[in-house]
């Protein structure tokens, strides 16, 4: 009976365990509360100006952009064994004109998040997944960015159909990686967001919800 009673506790706390690992949550960005605790600012091009607002009915993090490129990342180490799913929202009020997101005169966006895979001292092997509302490239295009062929974007907005509203996204980092790469990965290192408008000299406004990773 004894064995019994262990062998059914043992089955109860796998079961536990499952739940918990299931419900898994890696919080990254904790914009909804005003927290940037562990971000910091990478300037290529001017200031983006990144600061807390509410106008849009819920506490988020605003980027505008007048002709700037600068952008916020946070080092983390994230598991993708046990949450390879990133979460986010986001919202911009319009996109830009006339620009060609595959050339180095056209490498503007109202808004994009990234992750990062570091290549540790081999830093000609860092590579970065890039997400991004698309001024006019279609939604699902991919291609490799302008100025380095080890970042792949992916265009998951495009134009003004959504312009306005908040969108929520979800992406399978593993899978997405795999797809762009062409390569397995066990983790990330860094992710970041960026809101830039420095080669068209155009402005832009973007807000970024809550980033984290999820198990499923």
């Amino acid at each position: 009976m004894l064995k019994i009673s262990m062998i059914i506790s043992a089955a109860l706390l796998a079961v536990v365990a499952l739940t918990v690992a299931a419900n898994e949550t890696v919080m990254v960005g904790r914009f909804s509360v005003g927290d940037l605790t562990d971000w910091q600012n990478k300037s290529f091009q001017g200031e983006t100006r990144y600061r807390f607002d509410g106008r849009t009915g819920r506490q988020a993090l605003l980027a505008e952009s007048q002709g700037t490129a600068s952008g916020l990342y946070r080092e983390i180490k994230i598991d993708l064994s046990r949450t390879p799913w990133l979460n986010w929202s986001w919202r911009v009020d319009r996109v830009l004109n006339g620009v060609d997101e595959r050339t180095k005169a056209g490498d503007d966006y109202p808004a994009r998040v990234y992750v990062v895979v570091s290549g540790g001292t081999a830093f000609w092997k860092i590579r970065s997944l890039v997400y991004v509302w698309s001024s006019h490239q279609p939604v699902g295009s991919i291609w490799h960015n302008a100025y380095t062929s080890n970042a792949r974007v992916m265009a998951l907005q495009s134009g003004m159909k959504n312009a306005g509203h908040w969108v929520s996204e979800k992406r399978n980092i593993r899978i997405d990686f795999q797809q762009l790469f062409g390569d397995e990965i066990d983790s990330i290192d860094v992710v970041a967001l960026m809101t830039d408008t420095d080669n068209s000299g155009q402005s832009a406004l973007a807000w970024y919800g809550d980033l984290y990773f999820t198990a499923q």
